[in-house]
Order: structure tokens, then C-alpha cells, then sequence
């Protein structure tokens, strides 16, 4: 989460939020979340087309 955090230029709570919301897609993988890197991608153009 810290390093989508750091991509997304975020918190780790902020990444949290939108995992749990289902804006953002994540693999639970034990105790943790898995967020895959084109997920991020495909989240950053919608909001910045959005914004846009």
C-alpha cells in the first residue's frame, strides 16, 4: 500500500479507502492487499479526465 501510496501521491489511508470502496481494484493476499500496477494506471487517467 505504501508504494501505490507514493505513486498515487497519496496516504496509505487514502489507498485504503478507495481499496475498501471498490474504486480501486486489490488481491487480498493473507492479511494484505495487493494492488495491481495497471489498476493504478487505469485509476490516475479516469480521475485526471474527470478532473479534467
Amino acid at each position: 500500500m505504501a508504494e501505490v501510496a507514493t505513486v498515487m501521491r497519496v496516504s496509505k489511508m487514502t489507498v485504503y479507502r478507495l481499496v475498501h470502496s471498490g474504486e480501486l481494484p486489490a488481491i487480498r493476499v493473507g492479511r494484505s492487499f495487493r494492488v495491481p500496477e495497471q489498476a493504478v494506471h487505469d485509476y490516475l487517467r479516469e480521475a485526471y479526465i474527470e478532473a479534467g
